[in-house]
């Protein structure tokens, strides 16, 4: 039987982010919590080894595989900062044109660092 990878877990979301190795990443990383935090009124818990989500729902697809995800989150990745958003949001695509530089995944946002972006679009 498969077992999701990305589930929640009793991980420290702070220890978390102390260990993130470049030290800009990590400062935006803990301006992120505090954004997310101020905004979605849930409390940060870590999904995984290493996304911070707020929140979560629930899931079915199709094929029968369901399960949990975070209603919205962030991962200070090497190479980005990855943004994790609930799925179904009909505003999402006129919000990113006002977002400021970033790329988009399948289901993810990805920002070089909060300077680049518009707190108040990420907030909305």
């Amino acid at each position: 039987m498969y077992e999701l990878k990305t589930k929640e877990t009793d991980s420290s979301v702070i220890e978390f982010i102390e260990n993130v190795e470049n030290p800009k990443k990590r400062e935006d990383a803990f301006k992120l919590l505090d954004i997310f935090t101020e905004t979605i009124g849930y409390q940060a818990k870590m999904w995984g080894p290493s996304i911070i989500g707020f929140g979560s729902y629930h899931y079915k697809y199709a094929t029968g595989h369901e399960g949990d995800a975070p209603l919205v989150g962030f991962s200070p990745r090497k190479a980005k900062i990855s943004l994790y958003f609930a799925p179904g949001d009909t505003e999402r695509e006129e919000l990113l044109k006002e977002f400021g530089k970033h790329t988009t995944g399948k289901a993810c946002v990805y920002i070089n660092k909060i300077a680049d972006i518009d707190v108040d679009v990420l907030q909305a």
